[in-house]
């Protein structure tokens, strides 16, 4: 059964990521964020919200790595699904984080 927690870990990563990137968005809005300028060229909302997006892909590809990179012990479905799981997770973090990512409108 542990290949059915792996199949949801893809799309539970995207989920939490979603979660942060929405969260952080409203609270940056709230808190004025993006009039606080960080290094002199980017805000601190778009600085949070960009290295929250890429924590989010950097987990989704690293599960997805460590999928592609196991010993194919397990029978066909078994292994093809957590592989799946996990570019559904990959491609979903990249599609719908990548709008808030970059036009951060309040």
């Amino acid at each position: 059964m542990r290949w059915l927690g792996l199949s949801l870990a893809g799309p539970a990563i995207w989920a939490a990521g979603f979660t942060l990137v929405y969260a952080l968005h409203g609270a940056g809005c709230a808190q004025g964020w993006t009039d606080i300028a960080v290094a002199g060229a980017v805000s601190l909302h778009a600085l949070l919200l960009w290295s929250a997006w890429l924590a989010t892909l950097a987990a989704g590809g690293l599960l997805l790595a460590r999928l592609l990179a196991a010993a194919p012990k397990a029978p066909g479905l078994v292994r093809a699904l957590p592989r799946a799981g996990a570019w559904i997770g990959l491609g979903a973090t990249a599609f719908t984080l990548l709008p808030v990512a970059l036009a951060t409108s309040c």
